[in-house]
């Protein structure tokens, strides 16, 4: 059998979550704000840059494109329609570009760590060497915004079967790893607390792309996937996740299409403009003991 990483409850099974308002969805939006090295250390598992020997001037220029023009015509969309971001933040992007963080500070954006730089995996690392990575991350983030880590994200979505133990002993609330829920839910760990916050790889510009959709395939998906989260959502509140990458939905043949999915959503009631801490300190405050005796309950069931 797997391990008991998270219990199994069926979604329709659990105690009712109730939203602020009433809202049916909790919509969170996550820019991933990433910095790729020019010139990696060699990586065990993968190679950040496989198409050539390095360096591979295309993988990094297209990728570079998001933060010096992508980015930009990102904020006006969120502007537009006043959407607090919670950003997947490569932590070194804080240093690399100052200008992108005093843009997103100066609208109250939020943050999860995605690492410190997104060419530097966790795949195969010894439980040590992860560990003292991810207290960096927290130490990190502490030293450059003065205030302390509420989520993470591994970077390029690596991870070993210690990362949540680590990242709850790091005293983070929530992580982004799992995509297995349309709800936060508790995750098993040697110490502290942990809840996944639902990220997507469905509604994942990234993704979608290389299935060869393009932004208008994305733009139904989202609202495909809002329709349903929100007439489920009248029954149990729903967590819709979009996650974006600048290099891609930032390009100028995209980003019409993301600004009218957003128009979309945002045109229905009982709407939550959410952020990742927002979502889970409701959650913790308001479901966390519902869900622990449900699951006792089931466990002696």
């Amino acid at each position: 059998m797997e391990p008991d990483r998270i219990a199994y409850s069926p979604i329709v099974e659990r105690p009712k979550l109730k939203w602020p308002n009433g809202a049916r969805v909790a919509l969170w939006v996550c820019p991933n704000i990433e910095h790729y090295e020019y010139l990696p250390d060699p990586v065990r598992i993968r190679d950040p840059w496989p198409r050539m020997p390095h360096p591979d001037v295309l993988g990094y220029g297209v990728r570079d494109y998001g933060n010096r023009v992508g980015l930009w015509r990102m904020f006006e969309v969120m502007d537009k329609h006043d959407l607090r971001c919670t950003v997947s933040l490569n932590l070194s992007v804080i240093e690399h570009y100052p200008e992108i963080y005093e843009a997103c500070e100066a609208r109250n954006w939020d943050y999860f760590c995605h690492g410190i730089y997104n060419t530097q995996y966790h795949w195969g690392l010894p439980e040590d060497e992860e560990r003292a990575i991810i207290r960096q991350c927290v130490e990190s983030y502490k030293r450059l915004t003065g205030r302390p880590l509420a989520g993470f994200f591994s970077p390029a979505a690596s991870h070993t079967v210690n990362t949540p133990d680590l990242v709850a002993e790091a005293g983070i609330k929530y992580f982004c790893d799992w995509y297995h829920d349309d709800q936060p839910f508790p995750m098993t760990v040697k110490t502290g607390r942990l809840i996944t916050v639902p990220y997507s790889m469905e509604l994942n510009d990234v993704v979608v792309y290389y299935q060869a959709f393009e932004g208008d395939d994305l733009a139904r998906m989202i609202r495909d996937q809002f329709d349903t989260l929100y007439a489920e959502g009248a029954e149990s509140g729903r967590v819709m996740c979009i996650a974006l990458h600048p290099y891609m939905m930032g390009q100028p043949h995209r980003l019409k299409h993301l600004d009218d999915a957003l128009g979309y959503i945002l045109s229905h009631d009982g709407v939550w403009k959410a952020t990742g801490e927002e979502i889970a300190d409701w959650y913790y405050a308001n479901a966390w003991d519902d869900v622990q005796a449900h699951l006792a309950d089931r466990k002696e069931g």
